[in-house]
């Protein structure tokens, strides 16, 4: 325990995650306890902070602290007055569902369909379905900087200043398809606002400064100046590599864990295995890289400077 903050961080034993013990997020952070929590993200990657009791508002001032939180271009079930803050949930209001049910039911990186990234994923438990005792609706995580490191030589070489573009359509069109989705389709403003980008294939984290995969199967479509083929065969081997289990860290929300996790390093899948009689509620933020990246982008980050 840090005798000047008072944090506790207890590594998951997994490689990636750990729980921040000795924080109550309702209260600000001061700069030494700011800094605790940007040291643990660049060590882990993935941070539970158990026990929370947050009002959106406070959800939204934690999340404030390390980026600028992005409103969704979806432009669906957002807080009352505080656009910022989604709603995920599977709940039912006067015949109404109150928040999106299919969030995330594949693996993907938040935000990487846009110019600028996102740095983190802010997520707080208000309900966790049960079933048998057992906890459900689990999100799983896995390493792409471990899953760098462990890729054949000639592969690295081959993806070494390459980029792909993403597409935010991709992953709309591919969760819009499951039955009963509640997605509509995009949008001729909502495609403009978020038009294909393209990424580099790997980049040097600004804060760890190790070199992670930036391309996931939600929202990668093909590496650019490749042959389509051989861009094909290329992601699909990049895809299947990066979700081995040897790289993948598995939350089992309780209710009131507050989950933050970095999107430069990980990527991230929503197990949807509860019915609709058994209530899940959760509330995001999606905060930008806009303080740890300059300008925000993937791009900056191939060679951006190291920030601790």
């Amino acid at each position: 325990m840090s005798e000047a903050t008072g944090i506790r961080v207890v590594p998951s034993g997994t490689g990636l995650a750990a729980s921040v013990e000795g924080l109550d997020l309702s209260r600000p952070l001061d700069d030494a306890q700011w800094q605790a929590v940007i040291d643990a993200i660049a060590a882990h990657g993935v941070l539970r902070f158990p026990a929370q009791q947050l009002t959106s508002q406070q959800l939204f001032e934690f999340s404030s602290r390390f980026g600028t939180p992005e409103i969704n271009v979806g432009g669906m079930f957002q807080e009352p007055g505080l656009p910022q803050v989604m709603i995920l949930s599977n709940k039912v209001r006067d015949g109404k569902p109150i928040g999106i049910g299919d969030a995330g039911q594949d693996w993907h990186t938040d935000m990487s369909y846009s110019g600028t990234v996102a740095f983190a994923n802010v997520l707080y438990a208000l309900e966790v379905p049960h079933r048998d005792g057992r906890p459900l609706g689990e999100t799983r995580f896995s390493d792409m900087a471990a899953a760098y490191d462990t890729l054949p030589d000639d592969v690295k070489a081959k993806i070494e200043g390459r980029t792909a573009t993403h597409d935010f359509e991709k992953f709309w069109e591919m969760m819009r398809r499951e039955k009963g989705s509640p997605r509509p389709p995009l949008t001729a403003a909502q495609r403009a606002a978020k038009p294909p980008v393209s990424h580099p294939l790997v980049m040097r984290h600004p804060l760890s400064g190790r070199r992670t995969l930036y391309a996931n199967p939600g929202y990668a479509m093909f590496v650019d100046g490749m042959d389509r083929a051989e861009s094909d065969a290329l992601l699909e081997f990049l895809f299947a590599h990066q979700v081995q289990e040897r790289f993948v860290h598995v939350h089992r929300w309780t209710k009131g864990d507050l989950l933050m996790w970095d999107n430069l390093r990980t990527i991230h899948k929503a197990i949807g295995d509860y019915g609709p009689t058994e209530p899940r509620l959760i509330k995001r933020c999606q905060v930008m890289a806009d303080k740890v990246l300059p300008q925000g982008t993937a791009g900056a980050a191939a060679s951006a400077p190291v920030h601790a």
